[in-house]
């Protein structure tokens, strides 16, 4: 048996703090704004099977029973009782959560009081850009309040995260960009900005990054898994990130690598290259569900094991931190479980291994109280 006792969730967001119809729900289980085609639904996915395999049973109901008698159950104990209920039930001992997503979720101090545990902050960088902008009242302003703002996050927060890989890809320019071509671009960008507007200037987008370099705390960069808003393409592969993770070597600041999802081979490569960059298991794992172990062999065939952080990934449903929890447990012990029933592996060594993913490579990475 591979013992996880407790878990770092190293990369999650807060939880809707509203009651949820099924439409609600299904969507916040496919995780985009858009309906299903026509004919399907999120339910029949990996996540969705996961949710009415693990979820169930913890508000008092039979695994896999049909989503509307699951979510009756949910509106009778109330959405406090269901969040606590669910965050309790994963073993997640510290929640890192990034505070950078819109809509009405729970920042750190709820859902470590709902979960009983600890939590800290991620800072996404580009709504802290945009935050400064609004008020900003041309370019030095703007450039100034940024250079404050990131500095005085850094005072509090345990990473910062970002989606300018997303947005822009970070293949063609990851160096820096010159003060000149900085105040440029600010003076651009405001200048056609409506209040609220994203920012997805690209020299703007990398010297954002550079800025959050320079604070020393953990750069943690989304790759991978589409969004809504940014689809995935070529900016998309975690490959692309290889010339900024080769320009940030030895300044001191480590990259995560996020929801590498289809491309973690890709990702997990990376650690293996670059002493500073390490990979998160989040949604790779809990996408796939059942099939959860293949993938995570495929990751430890490339990946240094000091390297490998588990998280949820979860957003909006505390059943998406439970199905990560859950699926993660399974799917070590298949992988490294099975490694030891074949002689491969001792058992020392697997556990060591496992404790090490579960929470001590976060431990270590982000400075966290040692949990023993």
């Amino acid at each position: 048996m591979i013992e996880t006792a407790s878990l770092v969730d190293q990369y999650c967001h807060g939880v809707l703090r509203t009651e949820l119809g099924l439409a609600t729900f299904e969507a916040q289980l496919g995780g985009t704004a858009r309906a299903p085609a026509s004919g399907t639904t999120f339910f029949d996915t990996q996540t969705g099977f996961a949710v009415w395999r693990w979820c169930p049973p913890l508000l008092g109901l039979e695994p896999h029973c049909p989503p509307a008698r699951y979510l009756a159950r949910r509106r009778e104990l109330g959405v406090l009782e269901t969040g606590r209920r669910l965050l309790r039930s994963t073993g997640i001992s510290t929640y890192l959560v990034d505070t950078g997503l819109p809509g009405d979720l729970t920042g750190p101090a709820e859902i470590a009081a709902t979960g009983a545990a600890e939590a800290r902050e991620i800072v996404r960088l580009e709504p802290l850009a945009e935050r400064v902008a609004d008020v900003a009242g041309g370019a030095g302003t703007f450039l100034a309040g940024l250079a404050e703002s990131v500095h005085a996050a850094a005072d509090s927060a345990v990473a910062f995260s970002s989606v300018a890989g997303a947005r822009t890809g970070l293949a063609a320019s990851p160096e820096p960009p010159g003060p000149g071509e900085v105040r440029g671009a600010a003076g651009r960008w405001l200048a056609g900005r409506r209040a609220g507007g994203p920012l997805t200037d690209p020299v703007l987008l990398r010297h954002l990054l550079w800025i959050a370099v320079g604070s020393g705390l953990p750069l943690q960069l989304h790759a991978g898994g589409a969004t809504d808003t940014y689809p995935r393409d070529a900016h998309a592969d975690p490959g692309a990130l290889t010339g900024f993770a080769a320009a940030t070597a030895g300044l001191g600041t480590d990259l995560v690598l996020l929801n590498g999802y289809p491309y973690h081979r890709h990702a997990a490569h990376l650690t293996s290259v670059f002493p500073h960059v390490y990979a998160d298991l989040g949604p790779v794992l809990a996408r796939t569900g059942a099939g959860a172990a293949a993938v995570l062999a495929e990751i430890l065939e490339l990946a240094p094991f000091g390297k490998l952080l588990f998280s949820s990934g979860a957003r909006g449903l505390p059943e998406l931190h439970v199905v990560g929890a859950q699926v993660f447990r399974e799917a070590l012990e298949r992988v490294l479980g099975g490694w030891v029933g074949d002689g491969a592996w001792a058992l020392r060594d697997a556990q060591r291994v496992a404790r090490m993913i579960a929470a001590g490579n976060a431990h270590r990475l982000y400075g966290l109280p040692d949990a023993s």
